[in-house]
């Protein structure tokens, strides 16, 4: 039997249910939606979420492809899918909760106490994270922006995290994180390894569905939960991640896209007035990786517009 929340499922069978976090002033029960597959063999528990972000969808969906298409009768383990962590932000259809206006990725621990998104943070840390034994987070640029495929593997804890951030299968490798506050952080500071992977954003797209179903496949081949060998490269790249923000307000046009490499001094993209007069340009301050450009043109001052990557150096498996 596995236990998570409200939920006790047997070995073999497969369970849904919502461990609850309160109840919205039109009397709407909210939490944590949940899909427990509880394999019929012992093994971990991993647990992949989305939506932390709530105009995140990719990953939502994969989750919930990856999970239909799971045997529990010849999984080894159980795999906690939680599709959408930040209900109220889907529902706003926004990147912030649409109760508090949280950012609910920069808060954790949370606040049992505080207000919903901080209480969504602490539940997830009370009755989450002792019941698993690694956590995958799966993200997107979201709706204002594209991120290249990667995985950030936070610094500190590269011994403990490194095996399934490299069967994430992305050629990048985010070594850092300098924000805190993430799903990642309580999941570490537990001495579980946990992940993010980031693929996509702006609009939705089947190929960053498959591209986070394949991380999720590979990451469980990697934990022997299911049958098949695991695919690593021979190298990957470790990169370092620095937000560009505009000291003018405009309409952003971009000139490079995710995952190319600059030289310091390209030009990546400008601020442009309704005239169409050059306000700002936002030049590549090294060589590097470009690993985010934003999507949404409206620009104010102090906006994030491009993320450079720096190349760190290389890892092999």
């Amino acid at each position: 039997m596995y236990s998570i929340g409200p939920l006790t499922v047997a070995a073999g069978e497969r369970a849904q249910g919502l461990i609850p976090v309160g109840t919205s002033s039109y009397g709407v029960e909210l939490g944590i939606p949940l899909i427990v597959v509880n394999g019929a063999e012992d093994g971990p528990v991993l647990c992949v979420d989305a939506g932390v972000h709530g105009d995140e969808y990719d990953g939502q969906e994969a989750i919930r492809r990856a999970l239909a298409e799971l045997d529990p009768a010849t999984l080894r383990g159980t795999v906690v899918g939680i599709p959408c962590m930040n209900t109220p932000a889907f529902e706003a259809a926004a990147r912030a909760s649409g109760i508090d206006h949280l950012n609910l990725n920069r808060i954790f621990p949370g606040d049992p106490e505080g207000s919903y998104s901080q209480r969504l943070a602490a539940t997830f840390v009370e009755k989450v994270v002792p019941v698993v034994d690694a956590v995958v987070d799966l993200h997107t640029g979201g709706a204002y922006g594209e991120i290249a495929p990667l995985v950030i593997l936070q610094g500190g804890y590269e011994d403990l995290a490194t095996d399934i951030a490299l069967a994430a299968g992305h050629e990048l490798v985010w070594k850092g994180g300098k924000w805190g506050g993430t799903v990642r952080h309580p999941v570490l500071e537990a001495g579980k390894p946990a992940i993010t992977i980031e693929c996509g954003g702006a609009t939705y797209r089947e190929a960053n569905v498959e591209r986070h179903l394949n991380s999720i496949r590979n990451i469980l081949r990697s934990l022997k939960m299911i049958d098949g060998e695991v695919e690593l490269r021979d190298v990957y790249t470790a990169v370092s991640g620095t937000f560009a923000r505009s000291s003018a307000g405009g309409f952003f046009v971009s000139h490079s896209e995710p995952g190319d490499t600059c030289e310091e001094g390209d030009l990546i993209g400008q601020i442009v007035d309704h005239y169409g007069n050059t306000l700002e340009e936002v030049r590549a301050d090294w060589d590097g990786i470009v690993l985010w450009v934003r999507r949404i043109r409206t620009v104010r001052p102090g906006d994030e517009v491009v993320i450079f990557g720096a190349v760190e150096g290389e890892i092999k498996p």
